[in-house]
């Protein structure tokens, strides 16, 4: 048996479980001490939790209360109709029959793609499958098939083809073909994105059965290239995308293409021609090829002249593949080999992911013939988009229906949250082709006369509208840059409302694209909104930010339902006329009937409240600590707005003060009529409790309020004791009624804080009546505004130099600033405070990562406005002249214009398609690096309110120890550059670093709505919980549960599967089952390279979880180059000098030392013990292990001396921080003892040798090899697995003692409850409250846990 110690959330998925119990009443982490690295380094999906409390149930106490146990009974039975699968036999063409597992729910049409799929049935599309010679129905799921049964024979029968089935084989051919092309990968398109995993691994994991004999000790070369080593200066960037042995892709045919003779004319129509196609062999034939309605066959027609009569062989085949096989012995040989390469690919390898990755490298490709690809682009597949029906698609339509699906019971959901999921993936990738070709301007605009900015767009039902301030409607709040920011202040609205799910409500399809330094916003379109005039149309909210304000009771009455999760107060303003009208959101939310009677809300922009911090508001002052950090300040626009991670966490903020507040009076109370009192039976809980149960809800956990972790767990006790008291006594109302108004509650019986949005809105006024609580909001504001700054921040701070968050890179730092509720645009107060903090050398890499991301966000931004006067034909030498200024030490970089030879002698005076907004076109050239650097730092000090200490790029990585290769990374993320692979000499001085041939791409950088799987998730956390109670099969089985079902919402591919994957694989690892494991995490790297990226640093983490397995299943080699992998990444992605780079080296160092490469071993353990001594401090008992493992090393060398020294080091550190008696200061004294019999049995020999040279009787010398279960158990330890052996009785024992402990508490809870507590303070949560409720205490049960 096993019980794991300090590492196990860690294998949480990040988006679902950041807080390990985010169900669990918003319990934070409770005791979060030394909780694991990878706790963050998971990011991509802000808004994967903090959306969770919009649900309206309430808080469960830990993921597992009634209403889940309900939800798990109907979880069971969705597992019982998912396993009874059964075997059908397949009859094809020309093959042997072959049998087919197939599960009940699926559709006919699954059947059909697995054929599409497999080696020797792939090159068939156009086919229906036969059952007792009747046709099954396409779209029919199986159980509604009559007579379908275990062993049932289907027939495969081929069916006359159509243009459009014509087409959909052609196209599949071509994707046969390509199949093991990465180009589709690089280029970003059709949701492919690479994956390295199979080129370190050889594809030999878990063929545990042909491994190598023994335990592969045969020779490995285990030395890493020169640049991965420790102390190495170079960064090269070639490796990070290596050559894949398959990519030389096997040449099947040379040319196959649409023929020029298309369409048929009007007498071969009707002799059955569909098309005809042209083809070259790779034995250099060419030949015209017929498709019709029987098949394929070849015509004699030639390039300039058409013949369709049969040629010979006059053979007549119903696949392409067939007749090309007839026609080219090559085409035979390859296609043969190149499908068996194929199937063998792991699928994670080839499945669409549901959002497109984009790669920011790429090799230079050479760029081949392809038909389909061609006539996709002439028709911008508008033709027949994803071959549905009725053309284009009525996205408005499809995300609205998808809504309105039926919720009731687990299946209804799984299908609607599908439904969801897809239609949304499908939008955001069909918005993300539309923003593209507006901006290229491909698009017509709806209205062409007005100037390009003003334009705007329809687009495949979709409407796009440019981020520029057209009407001066935003004249009031900064102009283009407010017009900038509010799409994307929006779609967090929209992902709020769709969070919270309202029945009735609904709101617009919302994407967010840039591109070229444009924002383009695609939203779907509200039926029958062209038709008429604005003003007609909205019937709640207001047109021009409050001059004119309407609303109406439907409105009302949908938005009441969503105001207490998003905790927005309703309110009432004065219209123009003054009368009052009452609202329940902003007042630029608008409300929109459609023609389809239903209810839109859209202009989301404000649905949180202003932030304080950055609207100065003559004649308000804020509080001190604003004051004292230099706010308010003014910024660019008057839309910033608090994020709604913070809106939760200030509330449960203020509900534990509330809370404390009305305990400490009632005890006082309680305390002076003690003679009276009587025990109220706890009948009728008063509003407090009820009410209690929403606010501890939200998921922003207060566990960045330091000393809050225990004030979490008192807070119950609280409730109950305000519980007991059922709010008769009119003393105690009056203190419920005093803790309310001391927290800013709106209700004076309840807790209940909620804010009104239109607070400081310029142009908003409120009637005379509400004065009061217009004050009484305002001061709300600015105590949330203190909140951030006084709380918020410092915790995270804290959290940093704490290692319970390790960001690697600025898209991790982001997240983990996010989640804590602190705005990007807070980022130099954050530095200001690392820079400040008494643990500065402990926080070195959250400062670098902290300054990279200050000078590449405002490079960004400069970029932005550089981009738009930019031509198209100039586009890449104007980024690589950018780049240059920006990255490479060459002083004066020159502008490459387009070569003159090439502009026409008579400009024509008004180009018509200048870019929107576009200056004169030729201003960017002028650009300096000395300029650009200047204009950097004045960006960082307006926008960041930061000072940069440097005036070129050479200066900021001298200053700031930064890294060219890592600020080139960021930058091209942020804004879509892709660059050539290549090693880029940046600190030259005599040439520049770029040309304009190294920029090979700009892709749009998309922001949308992420719909999650609501019921899996749940399953997710229990299992988590579960496991932290140290229940580890039962945690397994509800872990696989969820993995089923989120592969029911999402499909194959998504980062929570990721996430459910890695816990599955460590979960296993513990319970012994290596294979499993292995089979497992390398599902989750494959993905996590896929949807995350390959060099993201959740990636990375997932590399090294992987090596681990592989070293358990004796697979050395793998293992070591997989941790060679990690370590490049690391150090391109952030450097060497980052805490994690101290785990990463102890494995690798221990790995080494297994395989008795002591040297490298040492170079890797000593680093990792100067990485830890630095961020851990020299007293930690991370740097006492790694004394430990170094010392291992020196005693198989024989160098006791160096040995011993190392082992007194780790010795000092356990006698001080543990104590004499402890194991751990024990196990260090004998191994010391042990060195020491060694050291003197060594020194002996050497003596007896001196004097009596070489006929000396020498002892022989007991040198050990490590053992691999020796290296495995410190690998063990310092990955934080603990393995416990327990015997199945102990097991037994363990549980009872855990229910034991379990009822003792709720025998005592229940004997408080009947007292009353006489104490002020309840004791500190280092009692364990009950096991539940505090996942993270108790996930060490009694048996001994080492702190690894």
């Amino acid at each position: 048996m096993v019980i794991k110690t300090d590492e196990l959330p860690a294998a949480a998925p990040a988006d679902s479980a950041r807080e390990p119990s985010s169900q669990a009443g918003g319990k934070g982490r409770p005791g979060s001490t030394e909780l694991p690295s990878v706790m963050l380094l998971n990011g991509d999906c802000p808004e994967s939790l903090k959306k969770e409390e919009g649900r309206t149930e309430p808080p469960q106490e830990n993921g597992l209360n009634e209403a889940e146990q309900g939800e798990e009974t109907t979880g069971q039975e969705v597992i019982v109709i998912q396993d009874t699968g059964f075997t059908v036999k397949i009859l094809a063409p020309g093959i042997e029959p072959f049998s087919l597992q197939v599960s009940p729910q699926e559709m006919v049409q699954e059947i059909h793609q697995v054929l599409m799929d497999r080696e020797d049935t792939c090159h068939r599309t156009c086919f229906s499958l036969h059952l007792d010679g009747n046709m099954l129905d396409h779209f029919s799921e199986l159980r509604s098939v009559e007579g379908l049964q275990e062993g049932s024979v289907l027939r495969v029968v081929e069916e006359p083809y159509t243009v459009r089935e014509a087409r959909i084989h052609v196209r599949h051919v071509r994707d046969l073909l390509k199949s093991l092309d990465p180009s589709d990968a690089f280029n970003g398109v059709d949701c492919n994105s690479l994956s390295f995993l199979s080129v370190f691994t050889d594809g030999d994991l878990g063929d545990s059965g042909k491994r190598k004999k023994g335990l592969e000790m045969d020779p490995i070369d285990c030395t890493p290239p020169e640049y991965i080593l420790p102390g190495s200066r170079e960064r090269p960037l070639c490796p990070l995308q290596p050559q894949n042995r398959d990519w030389k892709p096997l040449q099947c045919l040379k040319v196959l293409t649409m023929s020029g003779w298309n369409p048929p004319p009007g007498n071969r129509k009707m002799h059955g021609d569909l098309m005809y196609l042209f083809v070259i062999t790779a034995e250099d034939r060419q030949v015209s090829i017929t498709a019709s309605t029987r098949g394929f066959y070849l015509n004699q027609s030639t390039a300039y002249h058409f013949n369709p009569k049969p040629a010979s062989p006059r053979f007549l085949s119903h696949s392409l593949v067939e007749l090309l096989n007839q026609i080219s012995p090559t085409f035979k040989k390859n296609f043969a080999v190149l499908q068996k390469k194929r199937v063998q690919r792991h699928p994670f390898e080839r499945i669409a992911t549901p959002f497109q990755v984009y790669s920011w490298t790429a090799p230079q490709a050479e760029h081949a013939m392809d038909c389909v690809r061609a006539e996709d682009a002439y028709t911008s597949r508008l033709g027949y988009e994803e071959h549905i029906p009725g053309q284009t698609r009525d996205w408005n339509e499809e995300l609205q229906t998808t809504r309105e699906l039926p919720r009731k019971n687990l299946p209804e959901r799984l299908l609607r949250e599908r439904a969801i999921f897809k239609v949304h993936s499908d939008f955001t990738a069909a918005a993300t082709r539309g923003a593209m070709a507006v901006i290229d301007g491909n698009v017509m605009a709806i209205n062409p006369s007005e100037e390009t900015r003003m334009q705007m767009f329809i687009w495949n039902n979709i409407f796009f509208s440019l981020g520029f301030d057209v009407r001066d409607h935003y004249k009031d709040f900064g102009g283009d840059v407010a017009a900038y920011v509010a799409p994307a202040n929006d779609l967090n609205g929209v992902r709020t409302y769709n969070a919270v799910d309202v029945e009735g409500l609904y709101t617009l399809g919302t994407v967010v694209v840039d591109y070229r330094g444009y924002r383009v916003t695609a939203q779907s379109i509200i039926p029958g909104i062209l038709e008429r005039d604005q003003e007609q149309s909205v019937i709640y909210g207001s047109i021009d930010f409050g001059k004119t304000v309407v609303s109406h009771p439907r409105y009302l009455e949908l938005l009441e339902r969503t105001s207490r999760p998003l905790k927005i107060l309703r309110h009432r303003v004065l219209n123009d006329r003054d009368e009052e009208v009452e609202l329940c959101s902003s007042v630029e939310c608008k409300g929109i009937i459609g023609n389809d009677g239903r209810h839109y809300i859209l202009d989301l922009l404000r649905t949180f409240p202003p932030d304080l911090n950055f609207l100065p508001v003559p004649g308000e002052r804020l509080p001190e600590e604003c004051a004292r950090a230099g706010f308010p300040r003014a910024h660019r626009h008057k839309l910033c707005c608090l994020r709604q991670e913070l809106v939760d966490a200030f509330v449960e903020h203020r509900y534990l003060l509330f809370m404390k507040l009305a305990a400490l009076q009632l005890m006082q109370q309680k305390a002076s009529k003690m003679e009276s009192s009587t025990p109220l039976e706890n009948g009728s809980p008063p509003s407090p409790e009820s009410k209690s149960e929403d606010p501890v809800g939200p998921e922003a956990g207060s566990e960045e309020e330091g000393g809050n972790a225990s004030g979490l767990a008192k807070v119950k006790e609280l409730a109950e004791t305000i519980a007991s008291d059922d709010g008769t006594d009119p003393r105690s109302r009056e203190v419920i009624r005093n803790a309310c108004k001391a927290v800013g509650s709106i209700s004076s019986t309840a807790f209940d804080v909620r804010f009104n949005p239109d607070i400081f809105s310029p142009g908003v006024r409120f009637p005379e009546s509400c004065q009061e609580e217009v004050r009484d909001q305002k001061q709300l504001l600015k105590d949330a505004a203190a909140f951030l700054l006084s709380c918020q921040i410092p915790g995270l701070v804290k959290d940093c130099t704490d290692h319970v968050v390790l960001p690697m890179d600025g898209a991790t730092l982001s997240e983990v600033m996010r989640q804590r509720g602190i705005n990007m645009r807070y980022l130099g107060k954050v530095l200001d405070l690392v820079l400040r903090s008494p643990a500065r050398a402990q926080l070195d890499h959250i400062y670098k990562i902290g300054i990279g991301e200050l000078i590449t966000r405002s490079a960004k931004h400069i970029f932005k406005t550089y981009l738009q006067g930019v031509e198209l034909s100039g586009l890449s030498a104007a980024i690589s002249h950018f780049l240059n200024c920006f990255l490479s030490s060459y002083p004066n970089p020159v502008a490459h214009l387009p070569a003159d030879e090439l502009v026409s002698k008579k400009r024509n005076r008004r180009r018509r398609n200048r870019p929107p907004g576009a200056a004169d076109s030729t201003a960017w050239a002028v650009m300096t690096p000395q300029e650009l650097w200047k204009n950097i730092c004045q960006e960082a000090k307006n926008y960041f309110d930061f000072t940069l200490e440097c005036e070129s790029v050479d200066q900021a990585v001298e200053t700031y120890g930064l890294q060219k290769i890592t600020l080139l990374r960021e930058i091209s993320l942020k804004t879509g550059i892709q660059i050539l692979l290549k090693e880029y000499s940046f600190d030259s001085r005599h040439k520049p670093a770029f040309t304009e041939e190294d920029v090979l791409n700009i892709f749009p950088v998309v922001k949308h709505v992420n719909p999650k799987a609501s019921d899996a998730f749940h399953f997710f956390q229990s299992g988590q919980a579960k496991v932290q109670q140290g229940f580890l099969k039962e945690g397994c089985e509800l872990i696989n549960e969820a993995l089923n079902l989120f592969n029911n919402v999402y499909g194959a591919m998504h980062v929570e599967i990721c996430a459910c994957l890695r816990l599955l694989a460590r979960l296993h690892y513990i319970m012994g089952d290596y294979a499993e494991a292995l089979s497992n995490q390398q599902k989750a790297v494959l993905m996590s390279e896929r949807v995350m990226g390959i060099e993201h640093p959740n990636t990375i983490q997932e590399y090294m979880h992987l090596a681990l397995y592989c070293f358990a299943s004796s697979q050395l080699s793998t293992a070591l180059s997989l941790l060679y992998r990690a370590r490049y990444l690391t150090l391109l992605v952030f450097g060497e000098d980052h805490p994690e780079m101290a785990l990463l080296d102890n494995n690798i160092g221990l790995v080494l030392h297994g395989v008795m490469e002591y040297d490298l071993s040492l170079r890797f353990l000593e680093n990792a013990l100067a990485v830890s001594t630095k961020y851990h401090g020299p007293k930690s008992l991370k740097v006492a292990l790694s004394h430990h493992l170094v010392a291992r090393v020196y005693e198989s060398k024989a160098e006791f001396r160096s040995a011993l020294q190392h082992e007194k080091d780790g010795y000092t550190i356990y006698k001080t921080q543990l104590g004499e008696d402890h194991e751990k200061t024990k196990e260090s004294s004998e191994y010391l003892k042990c060195l020491t019999q060694q050291a003197v049995a060594l020194q002996r020999t050497m003596n007896e040798i001196y004097r009596n040279g070489p006929s000396a009787n020498i002892p022989p010398l007991k040198f050990t090899a490590p053992s691999m279960a020796s290296v495995l158990e410190q690998l063990n330890v310092i990955n934080g697995i603990l393995f416990i052996p327990l015997s199945q009785k102990d097991l037994e024992n363990l549980k009872a003692e855990v229910a034991r402990r379990h009822q003792l508490q709720e025998a005592s809870r229940n004997r408080d409850k009947a007292e009353e507590p006489t104490a002020a303070e309840p004791e500190p949560a280092g009692a364990p409250e009950d096991a539940a409720a505090q996942p993270q205490a108790a996930k060490d049960p009694p048996p001994p846990g080492l702190q690894g």
